[in-house]
């Protein structure tokens, strides 16, 4: 597979393979050459995962990482993503002092902030349809909106 998407990446394919022991080889040269090639080591599966045939979905992941790799190169493959490239960014240091006094749209905002409705850690809240007008709960077995709906549920397909 590493030798039709970069010819050359291993040099000698052991074949047939009866011997475990080449069995062994063939599968180390190919992670070797995925990884000369870009792949990830956190995204490579180990040898006696596909020797033992013990982890699958690892070899899988491993494939489409390979797959995702291909494609980042230009490779017309049909599985995996294409790679974001890297966006190198450089800020001058007056810029970067500036966004110190500054606080972010994702940080949130405290206007408007308050505690009102906070109950006390470990104590029940109840949960109960405003829309009704009432103060607690009709009872216990009453689904509120606030927990969504059980209409039109169903386990079909």
């Amino acid at each position: 597979l590493i030798n039709k998407l970069q010819p050359g990446s291993v040099p000698k394919v052991n074949e047939p393979v009866q011997n475990w022991h080449k069995q062994l080889e063939n599968i180390g040269n190919f992670l070797r050459a995925i990884t000369r090639y870009g792949v990830k080591p956190h995204d490579i599966f180990e040898a006696n995962d596909l020797f033992e045939n013990t982890n699958h979905t690892q070899v899988q992941s491993t494939l489409i990482a390979l797959a995702s790799q291909a494609k980042t190169k230009g490779n017309n493959v049909g599985l995996g993503v294409k790679y974001a490239e890297k966006q190198q960014r450089r800020f001058q240091p007056e810029k970067l002092r500036e966004g110190r006094n500054i606080i972010g749209l994702q940080m949130g905002t405290n206007k408007f902030a308050s505690q009102q409705g906070m109950t006390a850690y470990g104590t029940r809240r109840h949960l109960y349809d405003p829309k009704l007008g009432t103060d607690q709960p009709l009872d216990q077995a009453t689904i509120s909106l606030q927990m969504g709906t059980n209409k039109g549920a169903s386990q079909v397909g």
